[in-house]
């Protein structure tokens, strides 16, 4: 055996595939979902996105034109088949380590490996590394430089953004791809595949699945290729077979197998921050049927009530404001309920205060006006305390003239007198009429007016 052909048969071990097509690929103890991994694009289902024929990923796999990639998505959605279709195509030389698992030892052992092996034969290594979002910072530097010599091609797979959780340099030498979840039809035709196929799948049994079963599994497995498939198994091989030795898989039974729906959401990841992204622009877009749906999901999925309530106390003040002031008390009233109760009695006041805002006036003048603000005192000229406004209450402030000729507002009809509060003429806030803002914006267009007239008419006194 050959040099070439020694490498091709322990590359296959490695990844758990033959270069035979007539050795089998799987054993016949590998789960359902490991069996029906797809040996080619092909086979490949889903994330037509970025595989449909003619595709950047599709044309790169075909050309064997792979370079660095990293494949990001929930569980279930392809990442590690894709690697395996990589790896049966390339004419690298191919290693595997797990984020999990593999320490800084084995990287260096086969980084080593792959500058000897560039060196000797000329060509790069392939590495597949699962789960890389769990190597941390100094592990994943250590990649760096055999990426930038071209010594390996790398082919990350993980669960997190890595725009977030993968170092930037290592980024920035990778092209990213995002896999989604499958869509029910997608995962519809995975399990009826599984069911017809003899050598791989499950068409060696006598099975007659129910088509309301398979429709509860590819609903509950939330776009999980894995997860419905390794479901089915389980209410293959549970199932007790009928006389005639047919499996029936009825509707209750793919209940019992797949049991509660497990919505992908992590605490720290992408779901966390997309999911309440959704509830506040839903929020903010007057949807409260879409509101109340990001919340359950967020309900489902254990999030912390605080977390919610916090969000809610922000939009209060940021999307509803002025137009209902009434909105941030109740949110905050809601963020008490939610921290006092906790799960599950908080989903109410959480739900009340979601409905409420959702369905309120909206207005974000508050939040527009602050950053206008905000944005002269960072960029423009500091404005100093007029003498009239300033502290006369300590001895010696008399002499310095501060707090001299001030006029105290309660003290004239409707508690109003026009004078300079700031000694230019700015303007900040632009009140809408929305809800309760409008009469605000009424008041406040016109006591502008007679600020106006008063730095007029001090601006005259000052040039006479």
């Amino acid at each position: 055996m050959g040099q070439e052909d020694l490498f091709q048969t322990k590359r296959g071990k490695a990844m758990g595939i033959s270069n035979d097509p007539a050795v089998p690929e799987r054993t016949s103890r590998s789960p359902l979902a490991t069996r029906m991994r797809p040996r080619n694009l092909t086979e490949f289902t889903g994330q037509t996105h970025i595989l449909a024929p003619g595709q950047l990923l599709w044309r790169a796999i075909e050309a064997d034109r792979i370079q660095s990639v990293i494949f990001y998505g929930p569980p279930g959605t392809g990442k590690t088949s894709l690697a395996r279709i990589i790896a049966g195509r390339t004419r690298s030389r191919f290693e595997q380590l797990s984020g999990v698992e593999s320490n800084v030892a084995d990287m260096r052992r086969v980084l080593a490996g792959a500058v000897q092996w560039l060196d000797s034969a000329g060509e790069p290594t392939l590495l597949f590394i699962d789960e890389i979002h769990r190597f941390n910072k100094a592990q994943q530097d250590i990649l760096l430089p055999e990426v930038e010599n071209g010594s390996i091609r790398l082919i990350g797979a993980t669960t997190h953004n890595p725009f977030f959780f993968v170092n930037p340099a290592l980024v920035s030498r990778s092209q990213i791809f995002e896999l989604k979840p499958l869509s029910e039809t997608e995962l519809l035709t995975l399990l009826k595949q599984s069911l017809q196929d003899k050598e791989r799948g499950l068409g060696h049994l006598k099975l007659n699945a129910a088509p309301a079963a398979l429709d509860h599994l590819a609903r509950l497995s939330d776009g999980d290729a894995r997860k419905a498939l390794n479901s089915l198994e389980i209410a293959a091989l549970t199932t007790p077979p009928e006389p005639d030795g047919t499996i029936h898989i009825t509707l209750p039974m793919a209940e019992q197998s797949i049991q509660k729906k497990a919505v992908v959401y992590e605490g720290n990841g992408d779901a966390h921050y997309d999911t309440i992204s959704a509830y506040i622009k839903s929020i903010r877009g007057s949807d409260a049927d879409a509101a109340l749906y990001w919340l359950a999901k967020m309900i489902h999925a254990g999030e912390d009530p605080r977390f919610i309530a916090r969000r809610m106390v922000i939009s209060a003040a940021e999307d509803v404001g002025l137009a209902d002031p009434m909105a941030l008390v109740l949110a905050n009233a809601a963020l008490a309920a939610a921290e006092y109760v906790g799960w599950p009695e908080a989903r109410i006041p959480l739900a009340e205060a979601t409905i409420y805002l959702a369905t309120a006036s909206k207005s974000n003048s508050a939040c527009v006006a602050i950053d206008a603000a905000l944005a002269d005192v960072q960029t423009g000229r500091t404005l100093p305390v007029p003498n009239a406004l300033r502290d006369g209450h300590y001895a010696g402030s008399q002499r310095l003239g501060h707090g001299q000729g001030y006029q105290y507002p309660h003290d004239a009809k409707n508690h109003f007198i026009p004078q300079d509060y700031m000694g230019e003429t700015r303007a900040y806030y632009n009140p809408t009429s929305q809800g309760v803002e409008k009469k605000i914006q009424e008041r406040v267009k016109q006591w502008r007016a007679e600020f106006a007239a008063i730095r007029s008419e001090k601006d005259g006194n000052k040039s006479a």
